[in-house]
């Protein structure tokens, strides 16, 4: 259950390919926050979804991270082979969840009727909403959504800012890059290049 994570950015930069992408970013994100972050392509929005889920390193000041946390990117992560709702069981037992954590999660995204469907038939849409039920079943304090409404349709839109807005009801943290508008009510904006 969300509520005990906690988000700190101080004066912290991020290089990659030999090339700094942002410097001096700070920002902090307690239970029931919100932040969203916007900026031109290639300014290093994904990059810093990345860093904070400790995938790139730090490059200078200082990033604290409590509790824990779900990211959800191009990158399905899910087992091709599998159904759908055998790869997200799979997961949600690796962030002890229970087994109803999965068919919440599908429910939240009107997406039930996938669970037996093998990963590797899902659609562009599917497939991310997928990869939006994972994060939604782990449990997980706080969340970083890349893009999480890229291969959306209109209805779907709604279906992932309810799910954004019961999290952070719930004390759970949103961290939403976007290049779409998205409610986000109270959300810092979070602004990256220039």
């Amino acid at each position: 259950m969300a509520g005990a994570g906690q988000l700190v950015l101080h004066d912290c930069a991020l290089d990659r390919g030999g090339r700094r992408l942002f410097s001096g970013l700070s920002f902090a994100l307690e239970p029931g926050d919100a932040a969203l972050v916007t900026g031109p392509n290639g300014a290093g929005k994904s990059s810093l979804t990345r860093m904070i889920a400790g995938l790139l390193p730090v490059a200078e000041g200082q990033l604290t991270v409590s509790g824990r946390l779900a990211l959800s990117n191009e990158s399905l992560a899910l087992d091709n082979g599998a159904p759908l709702g055998d790869a997200l069981s799979f997961w949600t037992g690796l962030d002890g969840q229970g087994a109803d954590a999965v068919a919440t999660a599908l429910d939240a995204l009107a997406i039930p009727h996938l669970a037996p469907v093998p990963v590797r038939m899902l659609s562009t849409g599917q497939r991310k909403r997928a990869s939006l039920a994972r994060v939604l079943a782990s449990g997980a304090d706080i969340w970083l959504l890349d893009e999480p409404g890229n291969g959306l349709d209109t209805a779907s839109i709604p279906l992932l800012e309810a799910a954004m807005a019961a999290h952070r009801a719930a004390g759970g943290i949103v961290l939403a890059v976007s290049h779409q508008p998205l409610a986000l009510p109270g959300a810092q904006d979070v602004r990256i290049g220039a």
